[in-house]
């Protein structure tokens, strides 16, 4: 039988790594925000409703540059297409959370994705598809926290954040090796996958166009090794 508040203490736990990342990563953006002449409103109204990540720091140059809704809106699509692959693995489970199925496609973002690939097990008082949905409404949180702190922040201390993007290689990082410390042994194979995968792309598309592939191939991989590794990976 499940229970709620080991649910959200089950969630909680697993999306604190997003917390001290989007802190960093989300004030760096409320401050580009506001140096362009956004204040902390603009801040809390494109991060609820745009929730990007890298889309919105490229916002902050096209609302400089004056670009028309269109360039935005392609824009925003080459550079987020990525998250089309993330949901098609998990398409099932999210669907798993009813009302909550169009949130959770909305929330997937790198980090939460991550996080949901991390979790291999959950315990039999958790509700598994509430515990994913909660992880996306606190990382969001986060997110909007952080960049409400930067444009707050940007108007009365002067803050040089050169490099702080660099908060969320290493998020992926520890989250990577949650995943591969898997006890069943999977989360080593599919960790392993991944880094073929990416290797073997860099080779092909050198660095400056490998994502995408990467995740196509990747996707592609897991998919057909799907029945050997089972629903708690893929």
């Amino acid at each position: 039988m499940t229970n709620k508040k080991e649910t959200l203490l089950f969630a909680l736990k697993k999306s604190l790594p997003v917390l001290f990342g989007y802190l960093f990563l989300g004030s760096a953006f409320g401050i580009m925000l506001y140096d362009a002449g956004y204040n902390f409103i603009w801040a809390i109204f494109i991060s609820l409703t745009v929730y990007a990540g890298s889309g919105q720091f490229l916002l902050v140059d096209l609302l400089r540059q004056g670009a028309g809704l269109p360039t935005v809106a392609m824009m925003t699509l080459f550079i987020n297409s990525r998250h089309m692959f993330y949901g098609l693995s998990y398409v099932d489970k999210f669907k798993q959370g009813k009302w909550r199925y169009p949130f959770m496609i909305f929330s997937l973002t790198d980090e939460t994705y991550s996080v949901n690939t991390s979790i291999t097990t959950v315990p039999d008082n958790v509700n598994e598809a509430h515990a994913r949905f909660l992880i996306g409404v606190f990382d969001h949180i986060y997110w909007i926290l952080g960049s409400v702190v930067g444009s707050l922040a940007g108007q009365i201390i002067p803050i040089d954040f050169t490099g702080i993007d660099f908060s969320m290689t290493a998020l992926f990082v520890v989250i990577f090796i949650d995943l591969v410390r898997d006890k069943n042994g999977r989360g080593k194979l599919v960790g392993f996958i991944g880094i073929l995968c990416a290797v073997l792309c860099l080779i092909i598309f050198k660095a400056d166009n490998f994502l995408l592939p990467t995740l196509i191939l990747t996707v592609a991989v897991l998919s057909a090794a799907k029945p050997y590794f089972g629903k708690e990976v893929i």
